[in-house]
């Protein structure tokens, strides 16, 4: 994607593809509200269970079929004809030569997982056990929050574009943690107001969609594929294998843990924003 759109355009095709994610995440919500809301918890359990995976089996099949049509990038095409492809192992040059890029994006990998996995995709559980929400309007409150969350990304990848990576992660990496500590507090006393805090939690967790920007920018053209996805999918196993078990333990404390861990790895952007500042970044 970055290869392809405008240079000044990069962190809204960016927002435009974490968009996509999270619109894939809200049909996976929906198909859990619609389950809940036709079968019976017995049957569930039994058989019903089994039609989201085959839906899913569906899109992917389809998604074999569009990735057929996609090429290689003119950036890609232009390094090979002029034989400027890396001639060494591209992750032995990764690790060797641009470790400040690769912690910068492992730390925004970080704050996406913590944003993603904690307040979208264990938020309904966390609300139907510690705040006595209801199943179904706890999977509605999840729906409402990823559809602001796809907008959120968008809204992330213009902004980005005007101000740059290093000012957007250091002065906005906290706000989905202050939002999420916003709505759990207020949900004590005022359940009611559930809809419309999810949206803005949604909202907020939205600036994930400005992460492609910067992951791309700290890796040059030759070995920018194997820099981001090396550093995307190791810190996203260790991230995503160990939140919800530390968000987990942390509940046991307090009903807001959700709240201070997102708010924990706020501040670990903040100080990947602070890095941007003194890491090279190399044009797309």
């Amino acid at each position: 994607m970055a290869e392809h759109v405008p240079a000044n355009r990069i962190g809204l095709g960016g927002g435009l593809v974490t968009s996509g994610l999270t619109i894939g995440i809200l049909m996976g919500s929906l198909a859990a509200t619609w389950l809940n809301s036709v079968f019976t918890p017995e049957e569930i359990l039994d058989v019903a269970w089994r039609y989201p995976f085959l839906m899913g089996g569906v899109f992917g099949l389809v998604a074999v079929y569009l990735r057929r049509w996609l090429s290689e990038t003119p950036v890609f095409q232009a390094m090979k004809a002029r034989k400027a492809l890396s001639e060494e192992l591209p992750l032995r040059v990764v690790a060797r030569d641009h470790r400040g890029g690769v912690i910068i994006s492992m730390a925004l990998t970080g704050l996406l997982s913590a944003g993603i996995i904690v307040m979208i995709l264990m938020m309904p559980a966390v609300l139907q056990k510690y705040y006595g929400i209801g199943v179904q309007d706890s999977l509605r409150a999840n729906s409402v929050a990823t559809v602001f969350l796809s907008v959120g990304c968008v809204l992330a990848g213009l902004l980005i574009d005007r101000i740059g990576a290093a000012r957007f992660f250091t002065w906005l990496s906290p706000i989905a943690g202050i939002a999420a500590l916003i709505m759990l507090v207020t949900l004590r006393d005022s359940p009611a107001l559930l809809m419309p805090l999810s949206a803005l939690v949604g909202l907020c967790v939205g600036i994930v969609g400005a992460v492609p920007h910067a992951m791309v920018h700290v890796f040059p053209p030759a070995v920018r594929f194997s820099g981001i996805s090396t550093s995307y999918n190791v810190a996203y196993a260790v991230f995503g294998g160990l939140t919800p078990i530390a968000v987990t333990l942390m509940l046991q404390a307090s009903p807001i843990a959700p709240a201070i861990y997102v708010l924990i790895l706020g501040a670990v952007g903040v100080a990947a924003g602070l890095g941007l500042k003194r890491v090279r970044q190399y044009a797309v």
